[in-house]
Protein backbone atom coordinates (compact mmCIF):
# COMPACT_ATOMS: atom_id res chain seq x y z
CA UNK A 1 0.00 0.00 0.00
CA UNK A 2 2.91 2.76 0.66
CA UNK A 3 4.47 1.62 -2.88
CA UNK A 4 1.08 2.57 -4.31
CA UNK A 5 1.11 5.65 -2.31
CA UNK A 6 4.33 6.99 -3.21
CA UNK A 7 3.23 6.24 -6.95
CA UNK A 8 0.69 8.41 -6.97
CA UNK A 9 2.64 11.04 -4.75
CA UNK A 10 5.40 10.88 -7.58
CA UNK A 11 2.37 11.11 -10.25
CA UNK A 12 1.31 14.02 -8.53
CA UNK A 13 4.21 15.84 -8.49
CA UNK A 14 5.03 15.07 -12.39
CA UNK A 15 2.01 16.67 -13.62
CA UNK A 16 1.44 19.47 -10.73
CA UNK A 17 2.09 21.75 -13.39
CA UNK A 18 -1.34 20.89 -14.76
CA UNK A 19 -3.32 19.46 -11.68
CA UNK A 20 -2.63 21.15 -8.21
CA UNK A 21 -4.83 18.65 -6.46
CA UNK A 22 -5.67 15.09 -7.14
CA UNK A 23 -7.30 11.89 -5.43
CA UNK A 24 -6.95 8.54 -6.24
CA UNK A 25 -8.41 5.96 -7.04
CA UNK A 26 -11.44 7.74 -8.69
CA UNK A 27 -13.37 4.61 -8.75
CA UNK A 28 -13.21 2.54 -5.68
CA UNK A 29 -15.13 -0.65 -5.43
CA UNK A 30 -15.02 -2.65 -2.27
CA UNK A 31 -17.11 -5.50 -0.48
CA UNK A 32 -19.80 -4.44 2.34
CA UNK A 33 -17.98 -4.92 6.03
CA UNK A 34 -14.49 -4.37 4.15
CA UNK A 35 -12.48 -0.85 4.57
CA UNK A 36 -12.03 1.87 1.58
CA UNK A 37 -8.99 3.92 1.12
CA UNK A 38 -8.59 6.74 -1.05
CA UNK A 39 -5.84 9.45 -0.76
CA UNK A 40 -5.56 13.24 -1.59
CA UNK A 41 -2.35 14.96 -2.95
CA UNK A 42 -2.02 18.83 -3.44
CA UNK A 43 1.21 20.90 -4.04
CA UNK A 44 -0.92 24.00 -2.89
CA UNK A 45 -0.68 25.54 0.16
CA UNK A 46 -4.11 25.04 2.74
CA UNK A 47 -5.41 24.87 6.01
CA UNK A 48 -8.33 22.71 6.13
CA UNK A 49 -8.48 19.89 4.22
CA UNK A 50 -12.46 18.47 4.69
CA UNK A 51 -13.66 14.87 3.75
CA UNK A 52 -17.07 14.25 2.53
CA UNK A 53 -19.34 11.52 1.96
CA UNK A 54 -22.30 11.73 -0.53
CA UNK A 55 -22.23 15.62 0.88
CA UNK A 56 -21.93 15.41 4.38
CA UNK A 57 -18.70 16.13 5.81
CA UNK A 58 -17.04 12.94 8.03
CA UNK A 59 -13.62 13.93 8.71
CA UNK A 60 -11.88 17.02 9.17
CA UNK A 61 -7.85 17.75 8.68
CA UNK A 62 -6.39 20.74 10.31
CA UNK A 63 -2.49 21.63 8.30
CA UNK A 64 -0.63 22.25 12.00
CA UNK A 65 -2.71 20.12 14.08
CA UNK A 66 -3.52 17.19 12.18
CA UNK A 67 -7.39 15.08 12.41
CA UNK A 68 -10.01 16.66 14.17
CA UNK A 69 -12.12 14.21 14.14
CA UNK A 70 -13.12 11.08 16.42
CA UNK A 71 -14.96 8.58 14.37
CA UNK A 72 -12.82 5.17 14.37
CA UNK A 73 -14.70 4.24 11.63
CA UNK A 74 -13.34 6.90 9.58
CA UNK A 75 -9.85 7.82 9.96
CA UNK A 76 -6.54 9.64 7.86
CA UNK A 77 -2.92 9.11 7.81
CA UNK A 78 -0.77 11.35 6.99
CA UNK A 79 1.71 10.79 3.86
CA UNK A 80 3.22 13.99 3.28
CA UNK A 81 7.09 14.76 1.97
CA UNK A 82 8.60 17.38 1.21
CA UNK A 83 7.60 17.79 -1.85
CA UNK A 84 3.61 17.28 -1.43
CA UNK A 85 1.41 17.02 0.70
CA UNK A 86 -0.74 13.88 1.11
CA UNK A 87 -2.88 12.21 3.70
CA UNK A 88 -4.72 8.97 2.66
CA UNK A 89 -8.20 8.66 4.12
CA UNK A 90 -9.85 5.23 5.28
CA UNK A 91 -13.34 4.22 5.99
CA UNK A 92 -14.13 0.96 7.82
CA UNK A 93 -16.42 -1.77 7.57
CA UNK A 94 -18.16 0.04 4.54
CA UNK A 95 -21.74 -0.80 4.35
CA UNK A 96 -24.18 -0.38 1.83
CA UNK A 97 -25.71 3.42 2.84
CA UNK A 98 -21.47 4.38 2.11
CA UNK A 99 -22.29 4.02 -1.43
CA UNK A 100 -21.96 7.28 -3.50
CA UNK A 101 -19.22 9.83 -3.96
CA UNK A 102 -16.13 10.47 -1.80
CA UNK A 103 -14.95 14.31 -1.88
CA UNK A 104 -11.78 15.36 -0.82
CA UNK A 105 -12.23 19.78 -0.34
CA UNK A 106 -9.34 21.88 0.22
CA UNK A 107 -10.86 24.71 1.93
CA UNK A 108 -10.58 27.96 -0.30
CA UNK A 109 -8.15 26.27 -2.84
CA UNK A 110 -10.15 22.97 -4.85
CA UNK A 111 -11.59 19.74 -4.47
CA UNK A 112 -11.90 16.38 -6.27
CA UNK A 113 -14.32 13.70 -6.06
CA UNK A 114 -14.47 9.92 -6.55
CA UNK A 115 -16.98 7.24 -6.49
CA UNK A 116 -17.18 4.61 -3.94
CA UNK A 117 -19.17 1.25 -4.84
CA UNK A 118 -20.49 -1.29 -2.48
CA UNK A 119 -21.29 -4.99 -3.42
CA UNK A 120 -22.53 -7.53 -1.21
CA UNK A 121 -21.68 -11.12 -1.82
CA UNK A 122 -23.88 -14.01 -0.95
CA UNK A 123 -24.12 -17.71 -1.55
CA UNK A 124 -24.34 -20.34 -3.89
CA UNK A 125 -24.96 -23.68 -3.52
CA UNK A 126 -26.19 -27.07 -6.00
CA UNK A 127 -29.07 -28.30 -4.53
CA UNK A 128 -29.52 -32.31 -4.55
CA UNK A 129 -26.13 -32.81 -3.99
CA UNK A 130 -24.38 -36.29 -5.64
CA UNK A 131 -26.32 -37.98 -8.48
CA UNK A 132 -25.96 -41.29 -9.32
CA UNK A 133 -27.01 -42.06 -13.49
CA UNK A 134 -27.34 -44.43 -16.05
CA UNK A 135 -24.46 -43.70 -19.00
CA UNK A 136 -26.86 -42.04 -21.72
CA UNK A 137 -29.23 -40.85 -19.31
CA UNK A 138 -30.42 -37.13 -18.89
CA UNK A 139 -29.52 -35.60 -15.71
CA UNK A 140 -30.61 -32.01 -13.88
CA UNK A 141 -28.24 -30.15 -11.88
CA UNK A 142 -30.04 -26.69 -10.15
CA UNK A 143 -27.95 -24.01 -8.39
CA UNK A 144 -29.07 -20.94 -6.39
CA UNK A 145 -26.87 -17.92 -5.55
CA UNK A 146 -28.41 -16.24 -3.09
CA UNK A 147 -28.08 -12.65 -1.35
CA UNK A 148 -25.68 -11.01 -3.96
CA UNK A 149 -25.53 -7.06 -4.66
CA UNK A 150 -25.29 -6.49 -7.92
CA UNK A 151 -26.84 -9.28 -9.54
CA UNK A 152 -23.64 -11.69 -9.67
CA UNK A 153 -22.09 -13.25 -12.60
CA UNK A 154 -22.95 -17.27 -12.83
CA UNK A 155 -21.39 -20.17 -14.63
CA UNK A 156 -20.96 -24.02 -15.04
CA UNK A 157 -17.63 -25.87 -14.90
CA UNK A 158 -17.36 -30.10 -15.57
CA UNK A 159 -14.49 -31.25 -14.63
CA UNK A 160 -12.75 -28.04 -14.78
CA UNK A 161 -14.19 -27.17 -18.25
CA UNK A 162 -16.80 -24.09 -18.36
CA UNK A 163 -20.05 -25.14 -19.94
CA UNK A 164 -20.93 -22.67 -22.63
CA UNK A 165 -23.96 -20.55 -21.76
CA UNK A 166 -26.37 -22.03 -24.12
CA UNK A 167 -26.10 -25.57 -22.28
CA UNK A 168 -27.87 -23.84 -18.65
CA UNK A 169 -30.79 -21.09 -18.43
CA UNK A 170 -29.78 -18.44 -15.26
CA UNK A 171 -33.52 -17.11 -13.76
CA UNK A 172 -33.30 -13.84 -11.58
CA UNK A 173 -35.36 -12.79 -8.35
CA UNK A 174 -34.67 -9.32 -7.32
CA UNK A 175 -35.75 -8.15 -3.46
CA UNK A 176 -36.60 -5.05 -2.58
CA UNK A 177 -36.18 -4.31 1.14
CA UNK A 178 -34.01 -2.24 3.41
CA UNK A 179 -31.19 -3.27 0.33
CA UNK A 180 -31.68 -4.75 -3.08
CA UNK A 181 -30.31 -8.18 -3.30
CA UNK A 182 -30.62 -10.47 -5.85
CA UNK A 183 -31.18 -14.00 -5.81
CA UNK A 184 -30.25 -16.39 -9.21
CA UNK A 185 -31.64 -19.76 -10.20
CA UNK A 186 -29.90 -22.09 -12.88
CA UNK A 187 -30.64 -25.09 -14.21
CA UNK A 188 -27.99 -27.20 -15.84
CA UNK A 189 -29.40 -29.96 -18.18
CA UNK A 190 -26.41 -32.76 -19.37
CA UNK A 191 -26.42 -35.92 -21.12
CA UNK A 192 -24.59 -38.42 -18.64
CA UNK A 193 -22.11 -39.73 -20.59
CA UNK A 194 -18.81 -40.14 -17.85
CA UNK A 195 -18.38 -39.51 -14.20
CA UNK A 196 -17.65 -35.60 -13.60
CA UNK A 197 -17.31 -33.25 -11.19
CA UNK A 198 -19.74 -30.06 -11.65
CA UNK A 199 -19.29 -26.58 -10.11
CA UNK A 200 -21.62 -23.89 -9.97
CA UNK A 201 -19.63 -20.40 -9.57
CA UNK A 202 -21.28 -16.92 -8.65
CA UNK A 203 -19.08 -13.76 -8.29
CA UNK A 204 -18.90 -9.83 -8.30
CA UNK A 205 -16.64 -7.68 -9.28
CA UNK A 206 -14.82 -7.11 -5.75
CA UNK A 207 -14.82 -10.38 -4.62
CA UNK A 208 -11.24 -12.02 -5.63
CA UNK A 209 -12.52 -15.20 -6.03
CA UNK A 210 -15.78 -16.76 -7.00
CA UNK A 211 -18.11 -18.25 -4.42
CA UNK A 212 -17.91 -22.10 -5.54
CA UNK A 213 -20.19 -25.12 -5.07
CA UNK A 214 -19.53 -29.03 -6.37
CA UNK A 215 -21.03 -32.16 -7.01
CA UNK A 216 -20.04 -35.53 -8.19
CA UNK A 217 -21.98 -37.00 -10.88
CA UNK A 218 -21.20 -40.95 -10.77
CA UNK A 219 -22.23 -42.81 -14.14
CA UNK A 220 -23.49 -46.65 -13.29
CA UNK A 221 -22.04 -47.98 -16.75
CA UNK A 222 -18.80 -46.38 -16.35
CA UNK A 223 -18.21 -47.24 -12.56
CA UNK A 224 -19.50 -51.10 -13.86
CA UNK A 225 -17.08 -51.28 -16.85
CA UNK A 226 -13.65 -50.06 -14.96
CA UNK A 227 -14.59 -52.88 -12.35
CA UNK A 228 -15.49 -55.27 -14.54
CA UNK A 229 -11.97 -58.07 -14.07
CA UNK A 230 -12.63 -57.50 -10.28
CA UNK A 231 -16.10 -57.93 -10.17
CA UNK A 232 -15.73 -61.49 -12.30
CA UNK A 233 -12.93 -62.57 -10.00
CA UNK A 234 -14.86 -61.85 -7.23
CA UNK A 235 -18.31 -64.06 -8.21
CA UNK A 236 -16.14 -66.66 -9.62
CA UNK A 237 -14.23 -66.93 -6.57
CA UNK A 238 -17.90 -66.56 -4.09
CA UNK A 239 -19.25 -69.51 -6.04
CA UNK A 240 -15.91 -71.86 -6.00
CA UNK A 241 -16.18 -71.59 -2.38
CA UNK A 242 -19.82 -71.76 -2.42
CA UNK A 243 -19.44 -75.31 -3.97
CA UNK A 244 -16.84 -76.37 -1.82
CA UNK A 245 -18.14 -75.47 1.49
CA UNK A 246 -21.69 -77.29 0.06
CA UNK A 247 -19.55 -80.76 -0.57
CA UNK A 248 -17.89 -80.51 2.75
CA UNK A 249 -21.35 -80.05 4.40
CA UNK A 250 -22.55 -82.97 2.28
CA UNK A 251 -19.60 -85.22 2.88
CA UNK A 252 -19.77 -84.10 7.09
CA UNK A 253 -23.52 -85.32 7.18
CA UNK A 254 -23.04 -88.65 5.62
CA UNK A 255 -20.45 -89.10 7.93
CA UNK A 256 -22.66 -88.36 10.57
CA UNK A 257 -25.22 -90.35 9.31
CA UNK A 258 -22.61 -93.42 8.56
CA UNK A 259 -21.11 -93.28 12.16
CA UNK A 260 -24.99 -92.94 13.57
CA UNK A 261 -26.01 -96.54 11.82
CA UNK A 262 -22.78 -98.17 13.23
CA UNK A 263 -23.57 -97.41 16.71
CA UNK A 264 -27.33 -98.12 16.05
CA UNK A 265 -26.43 -101.88 15.10
CA UNK A 266 -23.91 -102.48 17.22
CA UNK A 267 -25.90 -101.43 20.17
CA UNK A 268 -28.72 -103.35 18.88
CA UNK A 269 -26.65 -106.47 18.34
CA UNK A 270 -24.95 -106.31 22.05
CA UNK A 271 -28.49 -105.75 23.16
CA UNK A 272 -29.61 -108.90 21.27
CA UNK A 273 -26.95 -110.72 22.75
CA UNK A 274 -27.32 -110.11 26.48
CA UNK A 275 -30.96 -111.40 26.04
CA UNK A 276 -30.21 -114.45 24.97
CA UNK A 277 -27.44 -115.10 27.07
CA UNK A 278 -29.71 -114.34 30.30
CA UNK A 279 -32.68 -116.32 28.40
CA UNK A 280 -29.82 -119.40 27.87
CA UNK A 281 -28.70 -119.18 31.64
CA UNK A 282 -32.07 -118.77 32.99
CA UNK A 283 -33.14 -122.24 31.15
CA UNK A 284 -29.86 -124.52 32.32
CA UNK A 285 -30.66 -122.94 36.04
CA UNK A 286 -34.64 -124.23 35.46
CA UNK A 287 -33.41 -127.51 34.35
CA UNK A 288 -31.08 -128.57 36.24
CA UNK A 289 -32.46 -127.03 39.56
CA UNK A 290 -29.09 -125.92 41.36
CA UNK A 291 -27.69 -129.97 40.48
CA UNK A 292 -24.94 -131.12 38.17
CA UNK A 293 -25.79 -132.48 34.71
CA UNK A 294 -24.69 -136.53 35.36
CA UNK A 295 -24.43 -136.74 31.28
CA UNK A 296 -21.92 -133.35 31.04
CA UNK A 297 -18.48 -134.64 29.68
CA UNK A 298 -14.99 -132.84 29.18
CA UNK A 299 -12.34 -133.67 27.23
CA UNK A 300 -9.13 -133.56 28.60
CA UNK A 301 -10.14 -132.66 31.90
CA UNK A 302 -8.19 -133.41 35.26
CA UNK A 303 -9.41 -132.67 39.12
CA UNK A 304 -6.89 -132.17 41.75
CA UNK A 305 -8.66 -135.39 43.43
CA UNK A 306 -10.08 -138.31 42.64
CA UNK A 307 -11.71 -137.64 38.98
CA UNK A 308 -10.38 -140.60 36.18
CA UNK A 309 -12.40 -143.55 37.36
CA UNK A 310 -11.17 -146.90 36.44
CA UNK A 311 -13.25 -150.13 36.19
CA UNK A 312 -11.81 -152.90 38.35
CA UNK A 313 -13.33 -156.38 40.16
CA UNK A 314 -14.00 -155.34 43.65
CA UNK A 315 -12.46 -151.44 44.50
CA UNK A 316 -12.16 -148.82 41.64
CA UNK A 317 -10.39 -145.61 41.83
CA UNK A 318 -10.30 -142.85 40.01
CA UNK A 319 -7.30 -142.49 38.03
CA UNK A 320 -8.09 -141.40 34.53
CA UNK A 321 -10.77 -139.55 32.35
CA UNK A 322 -14.32 -140.49 32.26
CA UNK A 323 -15.28 -142.29 29.16
CA UNK A 324 -18.96 -142.55 28.26
CA UNK A 325 -20.04 -143.50 24.59
CA UNK A 326 -23.88 -144.81 25.34
CA UNK A 327 -25.10 -144.88 29.00
CA UNK A 328 -28.12 -146.80 29.67
CA UNK A 329 -30.48 -145.98 32.53
CA UNK A 330 -28.83 -146.02 36.28
CA UNK A 331 -29.85 -149.32 38.06
CA UNK A 332 -28.07 -148.55 41.36
CA UNK A 333 -25.49 -146.52 42.93
CA UNK A 334 -23.43 -147.15 45.97
CA UNK A 335 -22.48 -143.90 48.31
CA UNK A 336 -19.27 -142.69 48.72
CA UNK A 337 -17.53 -141.96 51.31
CA UNK A 338 -15.57 -138.66 51.90
CA UNK A 339 -12.10 -138.61 50.99
CA UNK A 340 -11.62 -141.67 49.40
CA UNK A 341 -12.22 -143.68 46.38
CA UNK A 342 -15.43 -143.49 44.93
CA UNK A 343 -17.04 -147.24 45.06
CA UNK A 344 -19.71 -147.97 42.36
CA UNK A 345 -22.08 -150.75 40.70
CA UNK A 346 -21.56 -151.84 37.51
CA UNK A 347 -23.58 -152.99 35.67
CA UNK A 348 -23.44 -154.39 32.30
CA UNK A 349 -25.95 -154.80 29.67
CA UNK A 350 -26.12 -157.87 27.28
CA UNK A 351 -26.31 -155.81 24.15
CA UNK A 352 -23.97 -152.89 25.20
CA UNK A 353 -20.42 -152.96 25.00
CA UNK A 354 -20.10 -149.95 27.09
CA UNK A 355 -19.08 -149.29 30.46
CA UNK A 356 -21.26 -146.58 32.46
CA UNK A 357 -19.57 -145.13 35.58
CA UNK A 358 -21.73 -143.29 37.87
CA UNK A 359 -20.51 -140.88 40.10
CA UNK A 360 -22.49 -139.93 43.23
CA UNK A 361 -22.03 -136.70 44.76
Amino acid sequence: MRNLISFWILLAYVTQAVDSLRLEPRTITVLRGDSARLTCITTEQWKVMVWLLNGSSVLTISFRYGTLSNNPNMTAVNCSTNQLSCWEFLLSNVQRSHQGLVTCDLQNVNRETADLFVQEMGTVAITGGDQIAIKGEEVLFQCSAVGWYPEPSLKWLVNGIEVDQGQYSISTEQHVDVDVLYNLHSNLSSQAAASAHVKCLATVSALPTPQASSVRLTVVAEVGGECNSSTTLIAGTASVSTILLLMLLCFCVALGYRRRRRRAKSSKHTSRRTDELEREGSSVAETTQGMDNLGYTTEGHTDAGCSDLVVTRGEHCQTGSISAHKIPDVVSSSTISPNTCQSYTEHRRPDAMNVRRVTTV
